[in-house]
């Protein structure tokens, strides 16, 4: 009997950490096959070329899919991705895979999940469902589950929403969210190690920021981000700044040119353009707040029982844990907000996608998917 071959598309730094147990499960399964696709800022200088950091831990990348122009504007990305369909779409002719799973909402993902649609492949969607009113990561996502086959939700409440799109109940699976998974699996680096690897001295009280453009608000990204550096130059130099830098969405590299410029004005301050998850999680573990508009302050800050401090509308309709304090993009609101974080105690806080085994879920059902050929065809099921 035939393996099943799985493909698994990541793009981004973020997206292969919360990937990284499920192809670790496929790849040791003696009846799957992995098949891995490699693209978008993974394969970018500017964004740290993270696909060595894929191959370091023994992946082996079966295509490089190169998608992405040198340009953050709205025509770059829709040119993006158009190369990013036609690259996806010469990778599954050639490997011809049995079902393609995808995660999330990002443009590059979109691409995949067209080039696949066309061509008769059946998609896993990880995370589905959920809302983020503040970017077009919103209606990308929403898009890609409808032209998905089977439906990997992280929450009670996204699998209502796909279930409210028509998808096909018996094919939607609440499983959680992967990314706590590796904080559930990970050793985490001690503080000196850490320390030792950022070359950073942590302070007395630390942050960690990671902050992505808002793509619908009218505001300009810079501007929301210069009020959060105005609220972080109240704090003094006294606290400890670890910025992260975003993604490569619409104004980001404005705000990546803002975080250089910060950095080298402050001496408390450091920037990374990829820490990866060991030592993401590992600096979440040590800070006294995280601080942005990332998923991951909603997804898996709080199971380390930190504060987040959320900016803005990027996330907003996101299931939170109590741990997560909102504010308006606005210095005044967001110093405020941090002051809270310091002393709010979130010892009690649960977090609400999942205990860590999402992975596992994720594998058992594609490996027992029967008859993969007739998800193909899609029946619109109305919700009574």
């Amino acid at each position: 009997m035939a393996k099943r071959k799985i493909c698994v598309v990541t793009g981004t730094r973020a997206e292969y950490g919360l990937l990284y147990w499920l192809m670790q499960g496929i790849k040791k399964d003696n009846e799957l096959v992995l098949q891995l696709l490699v693209t978008g800022m993974h394969l970018s200088p500017e964004f740290g070329l993270t696909y060595r950091d894929i191959e370091e831990d023994g992946f082996v990348i079966d295509e490089k899919i190169e998608m992405l122009l040198s340009s953050d504007t709205s025509v770059g990305i829709a040119k993006s991705i158009g190369l990013g369909v036609i690259g996806f779409a010469e990778a599954f002719a050639r490997l011809k895979p049995d079902i393609l799973v995808l995660f999330g909402d990002r443009y590059e993902i979109l691409a995949a999940a067209q080039a696949a649609m066309v061509a008769k492949i059946p998609i896993a969607h990880i995370a589905g469902g959920d809302t983020t009113e503040g970017a077009y990561d919103e209606s990308i996502r929403h898009s890609i589950t409808k032209m998905s086959h089977i439906h990997f939700v992280t929450n009670e409440a996204a699998a209502k929403r796909v279930r409210q799109m028509g998808e096909n109940p018996s094919h939607i699976y609440s499983v959680g969210s992967p990314g706590i998974d590796q904080i559930k699996r990970l050793k985490l680096l001690s503080r000196q190690e850490l320390e030792e690897q950022l070359n950073f001295h942590f302070r007395v009280r630390n942050l960690l920021i990671t902050f992505h453009p808002v793509t619908l608000d009218i505001e300009p990204a810079q501007q929301q981000f210069r009020e959060l550096l105005n609220a972080l130059e109240e704090l003094g130099e006294d606290v400890g700044i670890i910025f992260t830098k975003p993604n490569s969405d619409n104004g980001g590299r404005i705000i990546i040119q803002m975080i250089d410029e910060y950095v080298a004005a402050h001496a408390n301050a450091k920037s990374y353009a990829s820490l990866g998850q060991l030592r993401y999680l590992s600096t979440v573990a040590q800070v006294d707040a995280v601080v942005g508009n990332s998923s991951s302050g909603l997804y898996e800050v709080p199971s380390f029982k930190k504060p987040t401090i959320n900016i803005g509308d990027r996330q907003k309709g996101r299931l939170q844990a109590s741990s997560v304090i909102n504010c308006k993009p606005i210095a005044s609101d967001i110093m405020e907000a941090i002051q809270l974080g310091f002393v709010k105690d979130c010892s009690n806080a649960v977090n609400p996608y999942g205990d860590g085994n999402s992975s596992e879920r994720i594998l058992s059902v594609l490996k027992e998917l029967p008859n993969l050929e007739d998800l193909v065809r899609k029946h619109f099921f109305e919700v009574n």
